[in-house]
């Protein structure tokens, strides 16, 4: 009997230390990054690929390798480095070259589609490829442009063709897209094993590679398994010390999961001085929301608002700027504006309930509960859009839905602001 009671004592306190909560975001390992970083070599190389295109572009007689080359390195360093700008140079070029051939060769229409994806242009990215479909393209090259346009378009179930499709090729394209698919149905498990087999899939080529994982860990986030996200997240930055996603991610999870502020503010502010994205303002703001300073709180997202309002940037920020204009800046007025901007753009669930809850904000119960029941409802939604439902629901007096709501959007809270998982805690 003495031996039982052992037994069970020290499986109690074996089983209490294994779920005790951990510190995932080593400091040696991010303190080594901040004070060692140097540029990876990609970044000169690809300089020095933007200047050898640039040169050989003839200013008289335009042409489409050498252009189509130089707007590519420009793409290319846009992901390195997060300047606005380089897109818009690689878009002027092709467009360039597309009105030289008389919008008669594939090649720049379909530059020209993929930049617009960039720029969440989604619909003028859907216009060029159906140029470049007219023109001629390889079957290949037709359906994973096609899932891309409508899958942003929120045409899923023409995107779930198109991956059928796919399949016999087996290749990264394939289980990369797949997991998005995977991932829109909720199937989260199998979307992180088909984004890592993408990874595995990249043959020789780090950026593929890099994105693949990147990605993957991001799932691992949205999914609860913030120590797997980790893990990648590092993996990312070993291959790419310029993997100012992945040093994003260590931030948030340093922010959300150990609870260290200091750490996450550190590794958010190091980012702000590498990349010219307004990105990492909008995660300082949250942290100012975690140690609930509203005075930094306002001061980042009026900062980041600025910045992500830039015309350069047309629609790549307007989720971010509705969460913002419905909660800290207050000024719903504004988001009720952008999210129909947004609608012009892609009509989807998720956009939609974006429209839903700026009416709502707005004082517009009934517009917002007419477009949650006709776009939203039934519909597969996100954390964000899942937590703003919840509150529709809450705001109609429909408490059981909203509860329903708030149970979903709890079990990827990792996603949310802290604002959000405080609200949702005192919701449970």
């Amino acid at each position: 009997m003495k031996v039982s009671l052992i037994t069970i004592a020290l499986a109690v306190v074996l089983f209490s230390c294994r779920n005790e909560p951990k510190t995932i975001v080593g400091k040696n390992f991010t303190d080594s990054l901040i004070a060692h970083y140097s540029l990876p070599p990609a970044i000169k190389t690809t300089g020095e690929e933007i200047a050898f295109w640039k040169n050989r572009i003839d200013p008289v007689a335009t042409g489409i390798s050498n252009e189509s080359r130089y707007a590519a390195s420009l793409i290319s360093r846009f992901h390195q480095l997060g300047d606005i700008k380089d897109i818009k140079m690689a878009d002027s070029m092709m467009r360039l070259v597309n009105a030289a051939y008389q919008y008669r060769e594939a090649a720049p229409n379909m530059a020209i589609c993929q930049y617009s994806i960039l720029q969440h242009r989604f619909g003028e990215a859907g216009n060029y490829l159906e140029n470049a479909r007219q023109i001629g393209l390889k079957k290949y090259e037709l359906l994973t442009a096609s899932f891309d346009v409508d899958f942003e378009l929120g045409r899923h179930t023409n995107a779930a063709l198109y991956i059928r499709q796919l399949q016999s090729y087996g290749d990264y394209g394939y289980y990369f897209r797949r997991s998005k698919m995977e991932h829109l149905n909720g199937q989260i498990d199998s979307a992180i094993q088909s984004m890592l087999t993408a990874a595995e899939k990249a043959s020789n080529s780090d950026y593929l590679k890099n994105a693949a994982l990147a990605n993957a860990a991001d799932l691992y986030i949205h999914a609860g398994k913030l120590q797997e996200a980790a893990a990648l997240y590092q993996q990312c930055i070993r291959m790419n010390s310029a993997g100012f996603h992945s040093i994003t991610g260590l931030g948030w999870i340093a922010l959300v999961y150990d609870k260290n502020d200091t750490l996450a503010q550190q590794l958010f502010e190091f980012v702000l001085s590498k990349t010219k994205l307004p990105d990492p303002l909008f995660k300082l703001c949250q942290v100012a929301q975690q140690r609930r300073d509203s005075i930094a709180e306002d001061g980042y997202a009026r900062a980041f608002a600025e910045k992500a309002s830039d015309t350069l940037y047309g629609n790549m920020y307007n989720k971010y700027l509705v969460e913002l204009y419905t909660g800290i800046l207050h000024d719903p007025s504004k988001a009720v504006v952008l999210t129909k901007r947004e609608l012009l753009n892609r009509s989807t669930p998720q956009t939609n309930a974006w429209y839903a809850w700026a009416l709502l904000q707005n004082n517009n119960r009934e517009e917002a509960y007419k477009v949650y029941q006709q776009f939203v409802s039934g519909k597969p939604l996100e954390a964000l859009e899942l937590y703003w439902m919840g509150k529709l629901m809450q705001a109609l007096g429909k408490g059981y839905n909203a509860k329903a709501f708030f149970k979903e959007a709890y079990k990827n809270r990792y996603d949310l602001s802290p604002a959000m998982v405080a609200d949702l805690e005192l919701e449970r």
